[in-house]
């Protein structure tokens, strides 16, 4: 089992940039597949990036292509993603999440953060 903590949410201005973290406790992180979804008001869950094991293959919503970036660092067991030309819609809380695969991250499923709120104002 792992346990996760996300952190570096808050408010920020349209067209701004964020990092959110991740931080993982308990055995194997390095074998986990990461990813970070959000929930805005009102709406559903939904994928945004995710992160296989090794930091070679990605994956994206086609929302934040070419905005956001997820990394790693297996060693520190963090996960991160990099949030660029922010928009008032990418306000939500953000959930980092661990799974056994990068389409177990992709399908929402596995162990979840308790989240992190980003703002973005007009």
């Amino acid at each position: 089992q792992v346990q996760l903590v996300e952190s570096g949410g808050g408010l920020v201005q349209d067209g701004g940039s964020r990092r959110l973290s991740c931080e993982a406790s308990g055995r194997a992180f390095s074998s986990y597949a990461m990813g970070w979804s959000r929930q805005a008001p009102g709406k559903e869950r939904e994928f945004v990036a995710a992160i296989n094991w090794s930091g070679c293959i990605l994956r994206y919503a086609d929302s934040v292509t070419g905005r956001f970036t997820i990394s790693r660092d297996n060693a520190k067991k963090t996960v991160y993603l990099q949030m660029n030309r922010l928009k008032p819609e990418d306000t939500a809380v953000y959930y980092c999440a661990a799974g056994s695969s990068l389409s177990t991250v992709v399908a929402g499923q596995g162990y979840w953060g308790q989240g992190t709120h980003v703002t973005v104002s007009s």
